[in-house]
């Protein structure tokens, strides 16, 4: 079943004729060419003014030396930038800065060759094609430089904005000093990041190169040879241009209640730096459920620790909560988006404190370890009304358990079909039940949207592909993730013995499994924090992240992955008791909900996890990655108040 599962998904055609997801002898000799192009298709929209690129490139003498293969240092990185600027979505601000191209002496030697505006591949090529390296490495000052290069986001705007310096060696100039600037360049700017690529570097040159990109929000990445830069700079460059698509209208949080902004139902953007703790006052009435949920998106795969902390709270009389819920990464290998959402639910008999009506106020706190991340991050905001059941419906009875959608559930198989998933929640892909084949790169997440009625259930399988890697063994652990999130943006699918949402990922076939319980009014009043959001019917989200040591392991950018979407159970015409079952209807978006094909034969990926999972309450440490599994426990009784420690997808 394996072997004829993987055969298939190296086989099978990607998007843009990709070999980022080939496996196999096919994927270890696939042209840069072609997995460069792999990237064009997810991001299809018009630039919006909110992110932009600009290259800084080594021009300085060492570049003309031989980089092993027969051909100059600078030989290999015309190549290299070629392969990124063709994976580049078109129109994407991109621009290129340069350093020791201009005199064989001189610590002021840089210079904007292509200023950052929509793509001009040409351009951009004929640019790098006319370098010819002579002189210092003045790292610092070009730092300094291509930060003013990058436009301004207006009127607030928040955008991925990605400085990408390509050295073979340090700086020989001193002043300024490049970590210092990088640090001070993440301090300054929300959004802004600065990745590094060590061509053929060690030693002292290694050490700042790391150190630059850990001061500047980004990521470090080595390139020993000119395969390895060409693959380490597409992988930067992407997560560039497929940077979280931000929604709402602007607000600024106080740090003290008192001075709290009012919010009304809709979206919010802010920001939110170590430490802080952010107020919003909003006015409830006594009948209603109201969610809230808070989104932080830092850089991906800037420095986080395991169990850095974003808590949403929702707080009433003298600060009393309503409801908490607590969210780490739980791993330590980079920053990915991490949500943390709360609800006010009205008690059935309505006695609570937190069942009348008048003023309270959502908190957001952010709480970072010593290394972490010192930048401000991004703070998408939701706030959404729920208005009561009529006093004459009887909602149907809650649905607290798994029942079919458990682990052992038989989700759809056969030939896959393209997809690719959306940068955040605003913009992710919508798909139905069946298979569905996408490529996602190290420190990136994958976001999808999945319809789910009256009744039903979403379960789910992300398998990771077999893949090439750069040392021909598998030395080194990443992990794989995955999360569900309901309409709300809640997070429901792990921390139950039923389902883990993380897995060690070394470049060999990996698999996760992943549900919710079936969607039914009452489930608000049930005290498990897995089922008490499943309250809901819509659009249910699928996020699925690849660790950022992965850059360090598989040998092709993008690394391929497939997931197998089952919508259990017949879709009910409401949330009432005794609600009629809605005819089957084929989904545009997948197959028809009666379809269950079990060919075992025809897939394009695996059945079931490669790693056995640990007993209920075991925790496994292996390369920084924590997995935490808790056995899933009956509800009992009625409960609104949780404070719910979770992980990122």
């Amino acid at each position: 079943m394996i072997g004829a599962a993987l055969l298939a998904l190296a086989a099978g055609p990607l998007p843009a004729a990709s070999a980022a997801a080939q496996v196999g002898q096919a994927g270890r000799n696939g042209q840069a060419g072609e997995a460069s192009r792999a990237g064009q298709a997810r991001q299809t929209e018009a630039p919006d003014g909110k992110s932009g690129l600009v290259m800084v490139l080594d021009s300085s003498g060492s570049m003309a030396d031989d980089d092993g293969s027969g051909q100059t240092r600078m030989a290999s990185a015309r190549a290299a930038v070629g392969t990124v600027v063709d994976a580049l979505p078109d129109g994407f601000p991109t621009g290129l800065r340069v350093y020791g191209a201009d005199r064989p002496k001189g610590c002021t030697d840089t210079r904007l060759v292509r200023p950052v505006e929509p793509l001009d591949r040409a351009g951009m090529k004929q640019a790098v094609g006319a370098l010819r390296p002579k002189g210092d490495t003045p790292i610092g000052l070009s730092l300094q430089k291509a930060a003013e290069d990058l436009p301004k986001p207006a009127d607030g705007a928040i955008g991925t904005r990605t400085i990408l310096l390509i050295s073979d060696g340090d700086d020989n100039c001193g002043s300024p000093p490049p970590c210092e600037v990088a640090e001070q360049l993440s301090r300054d700017g929300v959004g802004l990041r600065v990745d590094t690529v060590g061509f053929q570097v060690r030693g002292a040159a290694r050490q700042q190169l790391e150190c630059i990109a850990k001061a500047g929000n980004g990521r470090y990445y080595d390139a020993p040879d000119a395969k390895a830069l060409a693959r380490q700079l597409q992988r930067s460059a992407q997560l560039s241009a497929d940077g979280y698509r931000f929604r709402g209208k602007r607000v600024e949080g106080a740090l003290r209640r008192d001075a709290a902004p009012s919010l009304v139902p809709g979206q919010y953007l802010d920001t939110i730096g170590p430490g802080e703790r952010r107020y919003y006052a909003v006015d409830l009435d006594a009948e209603s459920t109201v969610e809230f949920s808070a989104t932080a998106v830092p850089q991906p795969g800037a420095a986080v620790d395991t169990f850095d902390v974003l808590r949403t709270r929702i707080a009433y009389g003298t600060d009393s909560a309503c409801a908490t819920s607590t969210e780490h990464f739980f791993q330590k290998e980079g920053a990915t988006p991490l949500t943390s959402a709360v609800a006010r639910i009205p008690s059935e008999k309505g006695t609570r404190g937190c069942d009348k009506a008048g003023r309270y106020w959502l908190v957001v706190e952010r709480e970072s370890k010593k290394n972490s991340d010192a930048a401000r991050w991004p703070l998408e905001l939701t706030y959404g009304v729920e208005q009561p059941l009529p006093e004459d419906v009887t909602p149907a009875q809650s649905q607290p358990e798994y029942g079919k959608g458990d682990k052992d559930a038989l989700l759809p198989t056969g030939d896959p079909r393209d997809v690719t998933g959306g940068t955040g929640f605003n913009d992710a892909k919508e798909i139905g039940q069946g298979v569905w084949r996408d490529k996602v790169l190290p420190s990136q997440t994958l976001w999808y949207k999945v319809p789910v009625g009256w009744g039903q259930q979403l379960r789910y399988d992300v398998e990771f592909a077999n893949e090439p890697t750069v040392d021909g063994s598998s030395s080194v652990w990443s992990y794989g993730a995955t999360q569900v999130f309901t309409p709300g943006r809640a997070p429901v699918g792990g921390g139950t013995g039923e389902f883990g949402p993380q897995a060690i990922y070394n470049g060999r076939p990996m698999a996760l499994e992943m549900g919710t319980v079936p969607v039914a009014w009452t489930n608000r009043h049930e005290s498990h924090p897995n089922v008490v959001p499943v309250h809901t019917k819509g659009g249910f989200y699928i996020a699925v992240t690849l660790g950022a040591k992965a850059a360090e392991i598989a040998e092709n950018p993008q690394i391929g992955v497939v997931l197998r979407v089952a919508v259990m159970g017949d879709e009910l015409a409401g949330p009432q008791h005794n609600a009629p079952a809605l005819a089957n209807k084929a989904d545009k978006k997948g197959d028809s909900a009666a379809r269950a094909d079990s060919d075992a034969t025809g897939g394009a990926g695996w059945t079931g996890t490669a790693i056995a999972a640990a007993a209920g309450g075991a925790v496994i440490l292996i390369a920084g990655l924590v997995l935490v599994l808790v056995r899933r426990k009956p509800a009992t009784g009625t409960a609104t108040d949780t404070t719910t420690p979770r992980r990122s997808a």
